[in-house]
């Protein structure tokens, strides 16, 4: 266990609002506050039980990749997401697997320069919402496919993997599902030049209780449930990088791949 700073969403009246493009004269980036909260973030390497997506809402698991190098746009969507598509069918046993956008991050500001890559995101949050799960499926299948597959359960899995290892310096942490409330997440907008998404912010709650696996090698991903459709399971797992307090300081950048996910299920699939 590590006690560490985490970056929760203050309370606010407005709706939280970030932008991803420049936006217009005098509007601000965000018009969000911060709400910093030292915790404990527990290694659930030491847990008797291993953590599972149907009910913390992460798993770890061991995986190799064939693709030589992760930072390859092209090999990442032709070959990759096969592998994962592949992976997350296994852990699931979802009928279906569709591997749709990921996101490089480096820990460095050269790596960041490199086109496409971003640093490590340091606020509490869940990529997707009631609202934002099912229009993903929609804008990326026609409307009767989307239609038929949205009358069954579906859940949006984001597969996140070191590029090299032991991660030291700004690992994931993940709160446990089932610590999470309705009224703890919070809907707010990413404005991109073209349209507007939905992630829910995280609002604190003294019930959270916060977990991370320590030094993730690249041989292994960590598999996170960011919305399922039907209850009595894990539905939404917000997560945060951090900074590790135990790190030591020349401890290499982290540099890590994370890919979503559409898994598709059976009706009966229970």
């Amino acid at each position: 266990m590590v006690e560490a700073t985490l970056n929760y969403l203050a309370d606010m009246s407005e709706r939280p609002t970030y932008y991803l493009y420049e936006p217009p004269p005098g509007t601000p980036w965000r018009n969000t506050k911060g709400d910093r909260r030292r915790l404990p973030i527990h290694d659930a390497r030491d847990l008797a039980s291993a953590p599972s997506l149907d009910e913390e809402g992460f798993a770890l698991v061991r995986f190799e990749t064939a693709v030589g190098n992760l930072w390859d746009a092209g090999a990442a969507r032709s070959r990759y997401y096969r592998e994962v598509e592949e992976l997350v069918q296994g852990v699931t046993g979802a009928t279906r697997v569709l591997a749709f956008d990921h996101n490089l991050r480096s820990a460095t500001v050269a790596g960041r320069n490199v086109d496409g890559v971003q640093g490590p995101v340091r606020y509490a949050h869940n990529d997707y919402t009631e609202r934002s799960a099912p229009q993903r499926v929609r804008d990326l299948l026609d409307a009767a496919e989307a239609d038929a597959l949205l009358r069954h359960r579906f859940a949006v899995i984001n597969v996140w993997k070191p590029i090299r290892g032991p991660v030291r310096g700004a690992p994931l942490a993940v709160c446990d599902a089932r610590t999470i409330q309705p009224p703890d997440l919070v809907p707010t907008d990413l404005r991109y030049e073209d349209r507007t998404g939905e992630v829910y912010s995280l609002r604190f709650s003294p019930s959270h209780r916060w977990f991370y696996f320590s030094s993730m090698r690249a041989d292994e991903v960590m598999l996170l449930k960011c919305f399922d459709s039907e209850s009595g399971r894990a539905r939404f797992t917000a997560h945060s990088a951090f900074d590790d307090p135990t790190a030591p300081p020349d401890a290499a950048p982290r540099e890590s791949i994370e890919v979503r996910t559409l898994a598709f299920f059976a009706p009966s699939s229970r």
